[in-house]
């Protein structure tokens, strides 16, 4: 008998965020995802997640294409997310379930959930009757497990969970950077999900690739211990040893990913005391990095009146803050902005910082790249 809900479900979850892409940059490498998808499934894998907005439909779209029609419909299991902030109206919102069917072809969805719940969007899916609508359908069957991914702080979170209590688990922001961060709060967000027995899905377990290489320092310590093993893996294994987990979602972007990953979770085993400790050495000397914590989730991007490749830019920056490596960082950004936004063009409207997940600072961080690079 499980003692949690999906204790018993593979502790590797496919996040169909970041998936690869061809040449363009912008099409994805259905190809190559389908051999991705065969692998993940040959090693008893099951879960799979997309959401109605990632990579403008497009990712659900390639769910059908590697997944569903290639795969039978009991092999494995989807998510997948209706997100408020893109509708204009209840019945715009609700209709993205639909197209989700229609997009994927799955017939019906394992896991639902209402997407990115925070204090500014919080009253749109009460107002659209989105907890009475997810309740309606996995009444009919065409969701069997329904609840909400989330990026606020315990407060709201106890709040929701006290209000729909009809929830089978919720998706958290967990990695052991932001374990103690009180912008992400980690930490303090699962303790009050496991005080309610809710189960989780885990999102941003390696903080957008930043934890696939981390500095050197950190580097040095897991080395120590497991010379051949990955950074990432560390990152993946420290949450899937928590309580509660059902599975923890890795946004992978080529095969070669996907054989890393597996290498260490398709006989998933919980970090051991010394590994615990090494967590915590890299999270002491993580403290110390003043990085900018972009994950690049892209939502800052797409209503940006300017055109400015936000995450790039900050990805161009963590060069020179993490690494110390300035004239690469120079070279990327020149490089980002050759046919789009500069920092310096930011004029300061603010919708970025309402999409932003991860609660950055944005303009400021912009006025910042602006004058390190020199525009």
């Amino acid at each position: 008998m499980e003692r949690y809900f999906g204790e018993k479900t593979p502790k590797l979850g496919f996040g169909l965020m970041r998936l690869p892409k061809l040449e363009d940059g912008k099409t994805i490498d259905v190809e190559q995802t389908k051999q991705m998808v065969d692998m993940f499934l040959a090693a008893g894998q099951t879960y799979f997640d997309t959401a109605y907005v990632y990579d403008r439909g497009e990712s659900e779209k390639a769910t059908k294409l590697a997944l569903v029609d290639r795969h039978p419909r009991d092999s494995y299991t989807i998510c997948t997310k209706l997100n408020a902030g893109v509708a204009n109206s209840e019945e715009e919102a609700k209709s993205q379930l639909y197209t989700s069917l229609e997009r994927t072809g799955a017939g019906y969805f394992d896991y639902y959930l209402l997407h990115a719940l925070q204090s500014n969007n919080i009253d749109k899916y009460e107002d659209y009757h989105l907890w009475d609508f997810a309740n309606e359908q996995k009444a009919k069957g065409v969701l069997k497990h329904i609840g909400f991914s989330y990026h606020d702080g315990p407060e709201l979170l106890d709040k929701l969970l006290t209000k729909h209590p009809e929830v089978d688990f919720i998706q958290l922001q967990i990695n052991y950077r932001d374990w103690e961060n009180k912008s992400i709060a980690s930490r303090a967000n699962y303790e009050v999900a496991r005080k309610y027995g809710v189960s989780l899905t885990v999102m941003e377990p390696v903080k957008g690739g930043q934890l696939a290489n981390p500095p050197k320092e950190v580097q040095d310590v897991f080395k120590a211990i497991h010379p051949d093993m990955s950074c990432a893996s560390w990152a993946i294994r420290y949450v899937a040893s928590l309580d509660g987990i059902i599975t923890v979602l890795s946004g992978m972007s080529n095969v070669e990913q996907m054989a890393d990953n597996l290498s260490y979770m398709e006989h998933f085993k919980s970090l051991d005391d010394e590994e615990k400790q090494a967590i915590r050495k890299a999270q002491e000397i993580l403290g110390s990095v003043n990085s900018i914590p972009c994950t690049a989730c892209h939502y800052c991007t797409d209503g940006c009146p300017m055109g400015i490749p936000i995450p790039d830019i900050f990805a161009a920056r963590n060069k020179q803050l993490i690494w110390g490596q300035i004239e690469e960082s120079r070279r990327d950004y020149a490089l980002v902005i050759e046919d789009s936004g500069k920092a310096g063009d930011c004029i300061g409207c603010g919708q970025c910082e309402n999409a932003c997940p991860q609660h950055i600072k944005i303009i400021s961080k912009l006025a910042e790249c602006s004058e390190v690079f020199a525009e």
